[in-house]
This record gives structure tokens, sequence and C-alpha cells, in this order.
């Protein structure tokens, strides 16, 4: 689900905060839940099978965290310092079996003259993302900084929809106190009228400047595969243009 979709903009966005503020004036980790649910919903859009990966990921690391700061609570350094490695090693496996697996053996076929196969892997949206944020956790709870364990928030500091698939990555304690904030439950017409601004503004970068550019890039970063090179002034203007639409 792209953020400028009809589907996000007057179905999922609506649903979510009035769902959020609503379930808040009631109970508040009610909201929180519903909002790492509709979080959910919104990363399992794009393929529900990739849903299992990023629920196991928030569980594992969330139980090794918690782990990590028992350990640290009884001063037993060395422990934490093995979990924390462990945690970590594993979630950069998972990580580079992603992203480098076919090609890492694509290279090994090519220099064996083998046939080896993994099958197609799909790449699951915002891994890097979900992944890397979850590390600085991790390193947040062995350093005693991360100071709120609530398995709610937990899931939704992780899988946060406005962030989840393109970032940035945030840190658990910046995150989680704004979750355990009572104003943050509560409608407030400023915070709303300020974030609909920043969004439209968004919108229009996306709509107008960026989609309205990629006609015109396409077509020159082809060029090269028809055997016509680019002039210098062709050239400047595509990696110009290009910058402004990323």
């Amino acid at each position: 689900m792209l953020f400028n979709s009809y589907a996000f903009i007057f179905l999922f966005l609506p649903v979510t905060l009035f769902g959020f503020f609503v379930l808040g004036g009631i109970n508040r980790k009610l909201a929180a839940g519903w909002l790492a649910v509709a979080s959910l919903f919104f990363y399992g859009w794009w393929n529900p099978a990739y849903l299992t990966l990023l629920v196991a990921s928030f569980l594992f690391n969330y139980g090794l965290g918690i782990t990590i700061v028992r350990a640290r609570a009884t001063g037993d350094m060395r422990r934490c310092k093995n979990l924390l490695t462990f945690a970590i090693a594993v979630n950069l496996v998972v990580l580079g079996y992603y992203k480098y697996a076919n090609f890492f053996l694509d290279n090994a076929n090519t220099l064996l003259g083998t046939a080896a196969s993994l099958g197609e892997i799909i790449l699951p949206l915002g891994i890097s993302f979900f992944t890397f944020t979850q590390i600085a956790f991790l390193v947040d709870a062995y350093q005693g900084k991360a100071e709120e364990y609530s398995l709610t928030h937990y899931a939704l500091f992780v899988t946060y929809f406005p962030h989840l698939i393109a970032g940035p990555i945030l840190h658990h304690r910046e995150m989680m106190p704004q979750f355990a904030e009572p104003a943050t439950y509560r409608l407030q017409h400023e915070n709303l009228a300020v974030g609909l601004t920043i969004f439209v503004i968004g919108l229009f970068k996306k709509v107008v400047v960026a989609d309205g550019i990629a006609p015109y890039v396409g077509p020159l970063f082809g060029l090269p595969q028809t055997g016509v090179a680019p002039t210098f002034l062709e050239a400047w203007c595509g990696v110009t243009s290009y910058s402004m639409q990323r």
C-alpha cells in the first residue's frame, strides 16, 4: 500500500486514526495495540507471507532484549555481552540471507562452474529498517538505556507504519516514552493540522514533482542499452532530474 494511493488516503489512514483516538479515550494500551495491528495490516497488504518474518523478528528481539535487561540487573555483564552478540548475529544472518544469498551463490556458481540454486528469494519490504531498528534496541538494552518493556509498545515501536518500509531507523529510548504519554492518545487539532500539512507537502512532492519528472528520467537512463550516448546536456539534465525524483 503506497502512501499516495487512494486506499491509504481515503480508507486506511482515516480508519486507523479514528480507531486509535476512540480507543485512546477508553484504554491507552488497547489504542496502542490497535495501531500495531493496523501497522501489521499495512505491511501485510504488500505480501501477507512476510508478516510471519516480521512478527518472528520482533518477538525474537523482544525476548532477547528482556533477557539482556534481566542479566544486566544481576550484574552478569559477560552473559549480557554474549546474548547481545548472539542476537545481533542472528539478525544479520537473516538480513544477509534475504539480501545477499543469491548474489554470493551466483558468484560462486560462476567461479566454480556449478548450478546451485536457492530458488527465488524475494526481499521483504523494509527488512533493513526493522532489523537495524531492533539492533539499536538491543544495544540500548545492553547499555541500560531502554527503560520501557511493554510488548504492545515494543510491537508498535517496530511495526509503526509511517517508518516501517522507508525508515528512518528509530531509537527505542526516543519512541517508547511517547507511547506512555497520555496526551499522545488525545486528538489535538493543532497536531492534526501540522501533520496534515506535512503530509500534503510530501504528497505534492511525490505526485507532482517526482512522478512528473519520472517520464523524462527513464528514457534517458535507457539510452546506453540502445547504443546511443547522451550529450553532455542530456546527461546533466538526466542526473539532476533523477536527484529531484528521488
